[in-house]
């Protein structure tokens, strides 16, 4: 993988609470609420405004329990399920962000395809995770505040996805729950040292559920960021290649 991009590096940090990008927001949003999106639908701009649409699929990784459905529900604007129940399947979400290139200025919308799939799920059909990982774009890690067995996992997640086509999957690790409790069993110094060991960054995502953007922008923003960069970085190379067998013919 390439190397992770300084935070607001590629893309504007907090455009959505800019004024020029009201335009694009109110396209995701119905009575300041998200709009819900379905495999066939996406955000009708007005003919005079060309805006590309990149997608993107995303698998999201992590022990039972620790919130990878809740996140993906959180992500989208939609409601999460006040009861826990484990997924049994693979279930599918697409997010729609836009976000302002901040070297260019040019404006993308993100279809982001969330993938999540329960962990019994994943160890009974083998068959499962190989359907997660084709053509994934990007890993979300996720490891619960509150469940030390959760991080202390996270070596084993990530071990699964270092061959070679993985190397190019852009990698992020997401720590749940972090404010719902008083007690941590994770402590702050343990997640400096996994980032220091690893080289991903970590994001936390607490249990305060708004109406708003406030809440899910960050990890949308870094999500986009290092997506965008690293296909920037694949671009380079193919074409740096491509030029190397160009002289070689030559």
């Amino acid at each position: 993988m390439a190397q992770v991009p300084p935070p607001g590096s590629v893309v504007v940090a907090d455009w959505h609470r800019c004024k020029d990008s009201k335009e694009y927001f109110s396209k995701i949003l119905h009575k300041r609420r998200r709009r819900n999106f379905g495999l066939l639908e996406s955000p009708v701009m007005p003919p005079n405004v060309a805006v590309d649409t990149v997608h993107y699929k995303i698998f999201i990784s992590g022990k039972t329990g620790v919130g990878k459905t809740a996140l993906a529900a959180r992500l989208a604007g939609l409601n999460i399920p006040n009861m826990y129940y484990e997924t049994t399947g693979i279930e599918t979400t697409v997010v729609y962000w836009p976000v302002k290139l901040r070297e260019s200025g040019r404006v993308l919308f993100f279809r982001l395809q969330l993938w999540d799939c329960g962990e019994n799920a994943l160890r009974r059909f083998d068959h499962l995770l190989p359907s997660c990982k084709e053509q994934v774009d990007a890993v979300l890690f996720l490891f619960s505040f509150t469940d030390r067995t959760s991080f202390d996992d996270l070596s084993n997640q990530i071990a699964k996805w270092t061959g070679t086509r993985e190397s190019r999957v852009v990698k992020l690790v997401v720590g749940t729950k972090f404010d719902l409790f008083m007690h941590c069993d994770v402590a702050e110094r343990d997640v400096r040292d996994f980032q220091e060991t690893w080289g991903l960054p970590v994001l936390r995502m607490g249990g305060e559920v708004s109406d708003g953007l406030g809440d899910v922008s960050p990890l949308l923003n870094c999500l986009a960021e290092n997506l965008w960069h690293q296909d920037c970085v694949v671009a380079r190379s193919s074409s740096y290649h491509s030029q190397q067998e160009t002289g070689t013919l030559y």
